[in-house]
């Protein structure tokens, strides 16, 4: 028989898990960019807190469920991105922090297209 010694809670904080989350949503492959949207730039204004761009999260003692607003890139395949994201995300959460992910659901707000870079035009009558 195998006693267990607890010596108190562990609690991690919501704005860690939001940070790995984002920070995982942004090494999937497909995804351009999170999507802070206009009731976040808000809150961010009235309460002054640094509110993570398009993550929100609820964390419990043993539980979390995330929430992702994304911006795909042009010309990937949104569902296969999406479920890679919903993947990358879980497992980063559920590997650092131990805590068991519930559901990430994910809202793409937008497509991202790659600008080309402006071709570099010489001056004919510039003095080399």
């Amino acid at each position: 028989m195998s006693e267990e010694i607890q010596t108190g809670l562990i609690r991690i904080s919501d704005d860690v898990v939001s940070t790995i989350a984002g920070l995982a949503a942004l090494e999937t492959p497909g995804i351009a960019a999170m999507s802070g949207g206009i009731s976040e730039g808000l809150a961010k204004r009235l309460s002054g807190k640094n509110v993570q761009r398009g993550v929100s999260v609820e964390v419990g003692q043993v539980e979390a469920a995330i929430d992702l607003r994304v911006i795909v890139n042009y010309g990937s395949r949104i569902q296969e991105v999406c479920r890679d994201l919903q993947h990358n995300v879980r497992e980063a959460v559920e590997n650092m922090t131990g805590l068991t992910v519930v559901e990430v659901n994910v809202k793409v707000e937008g497509v991202a297209f790659r600008e080309e870079e402006p071709a570099v035009v010489e001056d004919p009558h510039r003095v080399r």
